[in-house]
């Protein structure tokens, strides 16, 4: 045996010539990892450490980051629903004559993948998790069996099934921790403990619904893969994910971007400068951002030419990826873009919010201001003079959340409309759902309350409420009594014309009730409505703690937008957002025999010409939704535009579909 000193010595400087040949490996690595080479390779400075500090400080106040007995008890859960897995599929592998030798090692497991996978899940978040069984388990035995043994679990509440959605997911409270359950099938006899996704070719022979069921995980997984140091991406996501949250731009099925987008932007702001701590790299996420040239991808790696015969986004191939505004891919085979829903308007939100935030963060890095103000939350209120208010209302809790749910995810096909038409400019959806107090508590009508506030009076005494449905009965007909509500503000363009937005409306509110129809959704009682509201009369929607509950937007200059490159296409104008507010707008009610249910006439006086933006959209944009502001020589002082309101309710019953289609509405 080698004496230990004599080993130790010559292990000793072995070690330290291969440490220097890894790090000069690494740096190497660091400096392709990704598309491109990093911009930066730079370290921290003193400077870089103390504002990361600081930028973790300012992150706790938002309950961002959970308590060790927290974090235990999401353990606790997750191996509960393990063991119920394990427990299941032995058991429906027996059903299906196993023998029970076999059925005992078959295996099958819980993934999970989003925020929890990532390690960025804020207090309170709920879990996206995967449930992968065996080849002889199919996506039936997982939405009645399984299904029915949860519902026989004491610790299992709010369960609901959505065996028809795009990916299919079973939803549930799992002692106190909402879960998000997908299923996948793998064509493999077994499932080891230790089974790895990310090979390509375990989606071999498999349906569609389990390849988008894996791909959360393997995209997950691979992001980790992709960063260079994954403590740092996950601060950096925190702040990221936080300040969208706040500035209202963080929701995928409303068009703005979801969490598995925000995750690969920054993502790839960490393979631009490896070495950063998180306080650079929130300032370097604005900077990269605020002018990437959309519709140009962002892309973790070059793309698998893995051949499965899976749809992937590829412009060159499929004619629809060309219209894409910010297109963002997913780095794991099939590759997606994540960001489809966006549209010209949702686009035109976020990157004025990434201007605003890299101004916001030039002066934290240059010690003007503090971390907090970046987190701020602007007043969307205060943006605009107009605004579209979607009223969801149905007559039972459970109907409700069906319902908002169904029509949330139809509204970004309402702000594609109304995106076509000429007249507007941007149509401006605001993600956050307000619920109203009970109907029956304020005659009828919605009003938004903030949590915890004392509830308006009691309901009048004709209307009476079943303590066993809680449905809500007047005069023997069951009634809405919930009601949740959105709001779009709108910039119209100053020209002499009539906007008549009947049609765009009504077509929407017939899709969602066809679509409810076809799903076996619709109740008695569910309604909905479109009505056209100005900004002074938002207080009969919405508290006054409600309206000043978000603080306005600290005064950061907007910085102007680059000029066009000589030999460029001429980009189109856009108003900015900000700019819908400096006029004055007076409301001119129409005769009743007009054949809509309202219509108004608005009038915009002593209009000026706005400051406007350069904008380079993508094809599509220019094509269809962007709109040019023409300059005018004069101010014009009397430029009306006449916006109808459409105001549609749908209950059940033939007879009454048939009176709405004789009168038009």
């Amino acid at each position: 045996m080698w004496p230990q000193s004599q080993y130790s010595h010559t292990n000793t400087h072995y070690q330290n010539n291969a440490t220097k040949t890894n790090e000069h490996q690494n740096q190497q690595n660091l400096k392709t990892l990704g598309m491109t080479s990093a911009i930066s390779m730079a370290g921290p400075k003193p400077i870089d450490i103390e504002k990361t500090n600081e930028l973790k400080e300012s992150l706790v106040p938002f309950g961002v980051f959970e308590s060790e007995a927290e974090m235990h008890h999401r353990m606790e859960v997750l191996g509960s629903l393990h063991r119920l897995v394990r427990q299941w599929i032995r058991d429906e592998s027996l059903r299906k004559n196993m023998p029970l030798s076999v059925a005992e090692t078959v295996g099958g497991n819980i993934y999970t993948f989003g925020s929890y996978r990532l390690g960025v899940h804020h207090r309170g978040a709920d879990i996206d998790a995967l449930c992968v069984a065996p080849r002889h388990i199919d996506r039936t035995d997982y939405f009645q069996s399984f299904y029915e043994l949860l519902k026989t679990q004491p610790q299992v509440k709010d369960l609901r099934a959505v065996e028809d959605a795009f990916v299919p997911v079973i939803k549930m409270n799992f002692d106190g921790i909402e879960i998000d359950l997908l299923f996948a099938r793998l064509a493999l006899k077994e499932i080891p403990d230790s089974f790895d996704l990310r090979d390509d070719m375990l989606l071999k022979n498999l349906d569609q619904k389990c390849v988008r069921s894996l791909n959360g995980c393997r995209v997950t997984d691979e992001i980790l893969r992709l960063v260079p140091n994954i403590n740092n991406f996950r601060l950096t996501l925190r702040a990221i994910k936080l300040w969208a949250k706040r500035h209202g731009i963080y929701s995928n099925t409303l068009g703005y971007l979801g969490g598995v987008s925000w995750a690969m932007l920054v993502a790839r702001t960490c393979q631009l400068y490896p070495n950063a701590l998180p306080a650079t790299l929130v300032h370097k996420f604005f900077l990269v951002f605020s002018q990437w040239k959309w519709p140009q991808p962002v892309l973790l790696k070059q793309p698998d030419t893995v051949n499965l015969g899976f749809p992937v986004w590829d412009p060159r191939v499929n004619v629809s990826d060309r219209f894409h505004l910010m297109p963002i891919i997913t780095p794991a085979y099939p590759q997606q873009n994540s960001t489809f829903n966006v549209s010209a308007s949702t686009r035109t939100v976020i990157m004025e919010e990434f201007r605003l935030g890299l101004a916001i963060t030039d002066e934290i890095m240059l010690g003007k201001c503090t971390w907090e103000r970046l987190f701020e939350a602007p007043n969307f209120f205060s943006r605009y003079k107009h605004f579209i208010v979607l009223l969801a209302s149905s007559a039972s809790p459970v109907d409700q959340l069906q319902w908002c749910g169904l029509i949330e995810s139809r509204i970004r096909h309402l702000i594609t409309t109304l995106e076509r038409n000429q007249h507007i400019t941007i149509a401006h959806v605001n993600p956050e759902c307000y619920n109203s107090v009970p109907l029956n508590t304020n005659n009828g009508q919605p009003l938004a309350m903030p949590p915890g506030a004392l509830l308006p009076t009691d309901p009048a005494p004709e209307i009476k409420k079943n303590e066993l449905s809680g449905l809500v009965v007047l005069q023997g007909e069951v009634i809405a009594n919930h009601c949740s509500m959105w709001f779009i503000g709108l910039v119209f363009e100053k020209t002499n014309v009539n906007v008549d937005l009947t049609y765009d409306i009504s077509s929407f509110t017939k899709a969602v009730h066809y679509q409810a129809e076809n799903t076996s959704m619709l109740r008695e009682g569910m309604s909905i409505e479109a009505r056209h509201v100005r900004r002074k009369q938002l207080h009969q929607y919405l508290s006054p703690s409600l309206l000043k509950r978000e603080r306005t937007v600290s005064g950061a200059k907007r910085r102007p937008a680059e000029p066009a490159p000589p030999g460029a296409a001429p980009s189109k104008r856009l108003r900015k957002i900000s700019d819908s507010s400096a006029d004055e707008v007076s409301v001119l009610s129409y005769n009743e025999d007009s054949n809509s249910s309202n219509m108004y006439e608005v009038n915009l006086q002593n209009g000026v010409a706005p400051a406007q933006q350069t904008a380079e959209p993508s094809e599509q944009a220019r094509n269809k939704t962007d709109k040019p502001i023409q300059p005018t020589e004069h101010p014009s002082t009397s430029n009306s535009i006449a916006f109808v309101e459409c105001s549609v309710d749908f209950c059940i019953g033939r007879q009454r579909m048939d009176e709405m289609r004789s009168q038009n509405i």
